[in-house]
């Protein structure tokens, strides 16, 4: 038997490839075998820190957006059709109540897109939700400068609407396809009254709120008092939800019932450990909503949709991103000093690599202040430290991965492109005046 070589020259190439990077894998060099352990210990505290409090929240909003947000609405504010300012406007400020890092806006942003939003302002509203963020506004303002918290402000609001109205005239033959007769026929539609869904959108988003608020520089005053109270705060809007489930959306009483009886229990056995009652009721819902056989049943096959989508690509970013650039405070297989002497002044060169870094780079919410005050104290430019901080928040390496997968390579290399020039831009400007 003969071989075919011409068929058979992509295996033997990728099996010489494979044997030579184990062949001379740097096993036992200091940097690598570091690189390899930031990379497990970064990805270990994500799942720790950020999974159930970020995502699984985050999940349970899109999944709801996904199922009771009428299509007819959003086609109104955010659809190919809407009134452009109304739209980019929804878009752009809607980041300003969500605390989430690039990746926790996903799926909200995810399902937003599905339910027919344009593309303009959807990207508007990726841009903005972890970029506008009114805690990370003040804490930047508070820990590096009023100057630098006011530039971030009005350059993440500008960012989100320059950068969806770009993308949206990019693709704007996609838009005009979207908005065909056959969806404006959906406008038509009876649906549920709005202070019904505005109640349950609400009260899960302030459960992700607070479930994520921060400790402030303070240790008084009325956000430290919103920080010491979070998850009495957590547990108020909890039960506002579980209301509104009963009463508005058709779920057992006796579901919600047994859902909260083992909250309870840990919240009372448990009270210096809130996310042991926090992940038992994740898990309550969880079994309430898949058990049902109306809308319940639905909201939980849309939000499990979302989550076996994102977390595996998540997770690998997550593990590539600590390989590469390692932990704050740590090193990756890139060394901190080759950053740090790459960001000084404000060349464009500078302001450039910051914002690559930062697009690169995976920062959980809030995470970038002090990232970028220990940069700062190493020599960092104040252009390049505004570039890292609208690049950095609004894109990372795991998130680009989630991205491509909704919006295919092209309008992903486009949308991470824009914001990257954008980021160096501004940088250029507020270092040649600051």
């Amino acid at each position: 038997m003969n071989i075919e070589w011409k068929t058979e020259w992509k295996p033997l190439f990728w099996i010489i490839a494979l044997f030579l990077a184990a062949f001379y894998l740097p096993v036992g060099s200091t940097r690598f075998d570091n690189a390899v352990l930031e990379s497990f210990q970064l990805v270990k505290w994500y799942a720790r820190e950020h999974v159930l409090l970020c995502l699984v929240p985050a999940f349970f909003i899109a999944g709801g957006i996904g199922v009771f947000v009428r299509q007819e609405a959003v086609m109104k504010y955010l659809g190919p059709t809407a009134n452009k300012l109304v739209a980019y406007g929804v878009g752009s400020v809607s980041g300003s109540i969500l605390a989430v890092c690039s990746c926790t806006v996903l799926p909200l942003f995810s399902g937003i897109y599905r339910m027919g939003a344009g593309l303009g302002p959807a990207i508007a509203f990726l841009y903005s939700g972890p970029a506008i963020n009114v805690l990370a506004i003040i804490l930047t303002a508070r820990v590096l400068g009023m100057e630098l918290g006011i530039a971030r402000a009005v350059g993440a609001v500008s960012f989100s609407i320059v950068i969806g109205v770009i993308m949206h005239f990019i693709y704007r033959k996609e838009g005009i396809k979207n908005g065909s007769p056959a969806i404006k026929l959906l406008q038509a539609e009876p649906g549920r009254p709005l202070h019904r869904d505005i109640v349950y959108f609400s009260s899960m988003i302030a459960i992700l709120v607070f479930a994520n608020w921060g400790k402030p520089a303070e240790t008084e005053g009325f956000w430290y008092f919103l920080f010491a109270n979070k998850w009495t705060i957590t547990a108020v809007f909890a039960a506002i939800f579980a209301t509104v489930l009963v009463l508005w959306y058709g779920m057992a009483r006796w579901k919600m019932a047994l859902a909260a009886i083992p909250v309870i229990a840990l919240g009372i056995l448990f009270p210096h450990e809130p996310t042991i009652p926090f992940a038992a009721g994740a898990i309550g819902l969880s079994i309430a909503t898949s058990t049902d056989r109306g809308d319940g049943g639905r909201w939980f096959a849309s939000t499990w949709g979302f989550a076996k989508q994102i977390l595996p690509l998540l997770l690998a970013g997550v593990l590539l991103a600590g390989f590469l650039l390692g932990r704050p405070g740590a090193e990756g297989i890139i060394p901190s000093e080759w950053v740090e002497s790459l960001v000084g002044g404000n060349s464009l060169w500078a302001n450039f690599f910051s914002a690559m870094v930062g697009a690169f780079m995976y920062f959980a919410t809030l995470t970038e202040v002090p990232i970028v005050q220990g940069l700062i104290g190493s020599g960092m430019g104040k252009g390049p430290a505004l570039a890292l901080l609208l690049a950095g928040p609004a894109l990372s390496l795991p998130s680009m991965l989630v991205i491509q997968s909704y919006i295919g390579t092209r309008k992903t290399l486009v949308y991470c492109s824009l914001v990257v020039l954008m980021a160096t831009a501004s940088g250029m400007i507020f270092g040649a005046f600051f």
